[in-house]
């Protein structure tokens, strides 16, 4: 298991283990458990909640009689105590219980554990040390134990994630055989059992990609080649995986991070001052995630801060956009990865966008990412001089200096922001930030025409976020 790090200082110095909504919910052992202890990732169901230093949090959480629940996670395991009766581990309160531990940090203070939890704990870091490993307090994950440990779990989910890839390619297999036409006689259910079966492989991402496969067939007119496409990509996806120690490492962890996998930020740090091009959240069921997109401006380095909140919280990650950050970025690891991992935080001034480049050279800047990662959706660019006019089927940015033009992604024609956009531009050229993909260009924020200086850089106007 790979953590982030925040809050409190341990007995040794280091941070302590803090796992991010992400990283709970990759430990739900099936996705019935994963939506169970999201609906307990609230404050609501907990009462005597706590952690301590090392990495324990407890807490008691109703239940269907009148004595609560009883439970307890050891984050330097990890490990897991519940007195519900169910046989999963970890079972739907201990998620919910970190659930709620990662999105609201005050919901669940230090403080010292309640008798049944301490007796638990002091009893497993008992049996810790007494097998060698490192003594509580004192870095549980970096000792010797603790590393061949992390070591074998490591392995036996790659494991499964590799019994999980041939299963999908045998399924695949019998689909083109079968004939694509027909899936849409099949029904979701098709789609939902093999997405099912991914997730009991540990595989996250392979089961996200399968459920979009079963919304296509209902897409309209030319879903059969939209579907093609898809499980080639799903195909290439899979054969990746199998075949990974071949690969360069960017595209391994690349591969890694697509079928689900978590990962840290370990790249060189990059300190910059960023400037918040855009910030908005997607909902997904009840978990919300939240993207912030920055530019750096001595680095011309484009970055992405995801952050997620459980139950319905939103992250509580946010940055003001329009807004230049001095600040330290950690590149996550990955071919072509834009996410990082923010450090600290220093001064904030006002600032206006970014140099953009012409609407034209945009496909080639997409074209360019995916040689780096074949399973990119789109890519970030800001568009410069670039005026909203009406298409036949919809919108279009049109270069003001150029016979050329980018049509609006379907995604954005159904959003206030693109009437936002046309009103700012007046008919005129506007410089806008958002995503460029094979659907289109999707607009995130546009900056007062005005505000532009003629280097590119400004310490005034206003943005406006279109999302």
């Amino acid at each position: 298991m790979l953590l982030s790090h925040g809050g409190e200082p341990s007995p040794t110095g280091g941070p302590v283990a803090r796992w991010t909504v992400e990283q709970v919910l990759a430990l739900a052992p099936d996705d019935a458990s994963r939506r169970a202890g999201t609906r307990l990732g609230t404050a609501g169901p907990w009462t005597g909640t706590g952690r301590d230093a090392v990495g324990a949090v407890w807490g008691l959480c109703e239940g269907s009689g009148s004595t609560p629940y009883r439970t307890v996670v050891d984050t330097t395991g990890p490990a897991y105590s519940c007195s519900c009766p169910s046989r999963k581990f970890p079972c739907k309160h201990a998620l919910g219980l970190l659930l709620l531990r990662a999105s609201d940090d005050t919901a669940v203070r230090p403080g010292e554990p309640a008798d049944w939890a301490a007796t638990w704990i002091e009893a497993r870091r008992g049996r810790v040390v007494e097998k060698g490993g490192p003594a509580a307090g004192g870095g549980a994950a970096r000792g010797p134990a603790g590393t061949d440990a992390a070591r074998k779990r490591a392995e036996r989910r790659a494991e499964r994630v590799t019994d999980g890839a041939q299963e999908l390619e045998q399924r695949l297999g019998d689909l083109l055989r079968g004939g694509l036409a027909a899936t849409d006689r099949s029904g979701y259910g098709l789609w939902e059992e093999t997405a099912a079966r991914m997730v009991d492989a540990q595989a996250p991402g392979l089961a996200a990609r399968v459920r979009e496969l079963g919304a296509i067939s209902g897409s309209g007119p030319g879903w059969p080649v939209r579907l093609l496409e898809e499980c080639g990509l799903l195909h290439l996806l899979d054969t990746a995986w199998l075949g990974r120690e071949r690969l360069p490492e960017p595209l391994a962890a690349t591969v890694r991070t697509r079928v689900g996998l978590p990962v840290s930020a370990e790249g060189s740090p990059v300190r910059d001052h960023w400037l918040v091009l855009a910030q908005y959240d997607t909902p997904d069921g009840k978990i919300v995630a939240r993207r912030i997109w920055l530019y750096g401006r001595e680095s011309g380095r484009t970055a992405l801060l995801l952050s997620f909140g459980a139950a319905g919280r939103t992250p509580a990650q946010a940055l003001p956009v329009g807004a230049t950050i001095d600040a330290e970025l950690t590149p996550y690891p990955g071919g072509g990865q834009l996410r990082a991992e923010l450090g600290e935080l220093g001064a904030m001034a006002p600032a206006g966008p970014p140099p953009g480049i012409a609407a034209a050279a945009a496909p080639a800047v997409y074209g360019d990412a995916l040689r780096e990662d074949p399973w990119l959706d789109a890519w970030p660019v800001t568009l410069r001089d670039v005026i909203p006019v009406p298409a036949k089927d919809g919108w279009q940015v049109v270069d003001a200096h150029a016979d050329s033009a980018l049509p609006i992604a379907p995604a954005a024609l159904s959003r206030p922001g693109l009437w936002k956009l046309v009103a700012l531009s007046g008919g005129g050229p506007v410089t806008v930030f958002g995503e460029i993909g094979h659907r289109g260009f999707d607009p995130f924020a546009t900056w007062d025409p005005g505000a532009e200086a003629a280097d590119g850089y400004t310490t005034g106007g206003s943005v406006v976020q279109l999302v």
